[in-house]
This record gives C-alpha cells, sequence and structure tokens, in this order.
C-alpha cells in the first residue's frame, strides 16, 4: 500500500467513523451509565466486530452472502430486532434503576456482557458487511500482498474507530457527571435507547 492510498483510506474511514451511529449510541449510552469502563467495554466489542467483517472478506464470505437476498434479509431481521431489543432494554432498566445510578457512583459493567452485546450490534448489521465488501476493493492494489493490505486497513479501521467512540464517550461520561441527580440524566439515557430502536427500524424496513 502506498503512503497516498494509506492517508486516503485513512482520511475516508475517519469521515465515517466520526458519523453517529448504531455503534456510537451504543458506546455513549454505556459510558453515561458505567464511566468510562462500561465505554471500553463497549468499544471492545464494537471494534471486535470489524475483525469478523475483514475476515469474512478475506474468505470470501461476504461475496458470497451478497448474491443470497434470503440471508442478507434473515442477518438484517435480526440485527434490527436485536437493536430494538438494546433500546428497549436501556429505556427499562433506565427507568427501573434510575434513582440508584443518580445518586451513587457509576456501576461496574459486566464487561464481557457489554463487549459481546458491542459485538452483536456490529455483525448483526449486514449493512456494515456489505460495505466493507464495496468499501476496501477502492484501495486494494492487486499488485500487492492482499493479506498485508487488509492487515494495515484493519489495523487502520480499529484505531480511528476506538479514538472516535471513546471520544464521543468522553462526552457523554462528562455529561453525565455534571448532570449526576438531575432527571435529565434519566430522559438522556431513554433518548439513547430511543434512537436504537429507531435505528433498528430504519434497518428493518430498510430495502438496500
Amino acid at each position: 500500500m502506498s503512503l497516498d492510498t494509506f492517508l486516503l483510506y485513512l482520511a475516508a474511514w475517519t469521515a465515517m467513523a466520526i458519523s453517529p451511529g448504531p455503534a456510537v449510541m451504543f458506546v455513549m449510552s454505556h459510558g453515561a451509565r458505567h464511566g468510562m469502563r462500561g465505554a471500553i467495554a463497549a468499544t471492545t466489542g464494537i471494534v471486535s466486530g470489524h475483525l469478523v467483517c475483514f475476515g469474512a472478506v478475506a474468505l470470501g464470505l461476504a461475496a458470497l452472502l451478497a448474491k443470497f437476498s434470503e440471508a442478507i434479509m434473515a442477518i438484517r431481521i435480526v440485527g434490527a430486532l436485536y437493536l430494538m431489543y438494546l433500546g428497549a432494554r436501556m429505556i427499562l432498566s433506565r427507568t427501573k434503576g434510575a434513582q440508584a445510578i443518580e445518586t451513587g457512583p457509576a456501576s461496574a459493567p459486566d464487561r464481557r456482557g457489554v463487549a459481546l452485546q458491542g459485538l452483536g450490534v456490529q455483525v448483526t448489521n449486514p449493512k456494515n458487511l456489505l460495505f466493507v465488501l464495496a468499501f476496501l476493493p477502492q484501495f486494494i492494489d492487486p499488485s500487492r500482498p492482499l493479506l498485508l493490505q487488509l492487515a494495515i486497513m484493519l489495523t487502520i479501521t480499529i484505531l480511528v474507530d476506538a479514538i472516535a467512540l471513546l471520544a464521543y464517550a468522553q462526552l457523554a461520561v462528562r455529561g453525565s457527571r455534571a448532570l449526576k441527580g438531575s432527571r435529565f440524566v434519566t430522559w438522556l439515557e431513554r433518548v439513547f435507547g430511543a434512537v436504537l430502536i429507531y435505528f433498528g427500524l430504519n434497518l428493518l424496513f430498510s430495502r438496500k
């Protein structure tokens, strides 16, 4: 991979990483609730999903799945329902435990559980896989080793996404701390949950 291609990919992926989506909402919600420990666990799960996507592209599975609309439809339905489930869970759990969370210290998250949820957010969204499949070839040089180029782009992707997600999480953490004890925190968590439900509905009814 040439330096120009490297910089172009870095710029392109940075632009995508800072665009709010389900991953950003997921990480921010855990940052607001559990502090940076929760945000780091959520981010770990999200970026782990890139390993699955890039691995699928390297093995040709993404191209194979793209040819079977029924498989993509099934993944999309599962992903949409999963996002809506997470959103509803955030709203309901926040409602039940709002007083304890707002008056006490940030609760210790189940880091493994949160990371697995983040992984689920990524791998059950077929748009992520198909986007990577369509996006990566634009930066691949056929005359150079494929796996090395994919490894470089995967490293860039994980680092950029991690930085962007943790930056968003830091905003949520600071806002949560500044407003601790305020009813606004409760509504903020509900907003995060509602946005995830919106993304789920959007994915469910998407025709692409």
